[in-house]
């Protein structure tokens, strides 16, 4: 028997991430018992995601420091993240070894008892601390009051409908990797929100030099999720888009290329851009992320 450790932190949702990822390496592999090793991390003493994302700016990785270090200094074998919770350059001396395929990108309104998103007034309260979530949120409907709400997503979906806001955006993944089923999620459109990079994929990084973790967690690799979440952590270095800038990015496989969809805005909101189009099959990714950072530039 070979034991592997994997470390992730201890929120709710990243454990049912990396569970899954272990459940899959051990049904790849027979004779490989992977051991979880939970490590908390900068953004959990912040307050977990609504607390990092007032955190002063400059800070990214928040949710992966620790792990990081970890990983390079041999405790654990393999780390699971949000690939939306890697900053632009990894550390030196780590690699993604896979990148499990992705789960639905988009973003989704929780409204309070059921309330649609169409039918929600223009002066309503919104509950969310994403800069580009709150000034997608104010071009689609003038006048709404973003706020934020505290702690993990039950304990948010709880002060929801104890009347904290009328509604809620959470990541639409999420939800559906802790079997939230039942709550009344509506996916947003693409069309007017656009998602954090990498958002709905997982990272699996491993220390570059550990061969033969690199090749028992790579099975789980997935040749499409990889071409787009690499162009778009490509797009987010390109236009400097981090936790304190407001910034979405979504590509999608397709033939003869990928479809790419842009959000880029000021951090107060003052201005804001945004562009659909494609990325060839013969593009290099670099110079089309530069190229296209140079023409949408605020």
């Amino acid at each position: 028997m070979t034991i592997i450790k994997m470390g992730t932190r201890g929120s709710k949702l990243a454990m049912a991430q990396s569970s899954w990822v272990a459940r899959n390496i051990e049904k790849i592999h027979h004779g490989v018992k992977v051991e979880t090793v939970v490590i908390k991390t900068s953004g959990d003493f912040l307050g977990g995601r609504e607390g990092a994302s007032l955190a002063p700016a400059g800070m990214k990785g928040l949710f992966v420091k620790e792990i990081e270090e970890s990983l390079l200094a041999g405790t654990i074998d393999f780390a699971v993240h949000s690939a939306k919770d890697l900053p632009e350059a990894l550390a030196p001396g780590l690699s993604v070894a896979a990148f499990p395929e992705r789960e639905d990108p988009r973003d989704a309104w929780i409204g309070r008892g059921g309330l649609p998103w169409a039918e929600l007034p223009a002066s309503a309260t919104v509950a969310t601390a994403s800069l580009r979530r709150r000034i997608q949120l104010r071009a689609a409907k003038p006048g709404l009051q973003a706020v934020s709400i505290r702690g993990n997503v039950d304990t948010r979906l709880k002060k929801l409908e104890e009347g904290a806001a009328d509604g809620l955006i959470l990541a639409l993944a999420g939800l559906r990797r802790l079997g939230l089923a039942a709550v009344k999620a509506e996916p947003l459109s693409l069309d007017w929100c656009v998602p954090s990079p990498g958002q709905g994929a997982l990272a699996v990084e491993v220390r570059s030099d550990r061969a033969d973790a690199a090749a028992i967690v790579s099975r789980l690799d997935h040749a499409a999720t990889r071409a787009e979440v690499e162009l778009e952590r490509g797009l987010a270095r390109a236009f400097g888009g981090g936790c304190q800038t407001p910034f979405g990015a979504l590509s999608r496989t397709e033939p003869g290329g990928m479809s790419v969809r842009i959000f880029h805005a000021r951090p107060d909101g003052s201005r804001w851009v945004r562009w659909s189009g494609r990325c060839g099959a013969q593009e290099p990714p670099q110079a089309f992320a530069a190229g296209l950072a140079k023409q949408l530039s605020l």
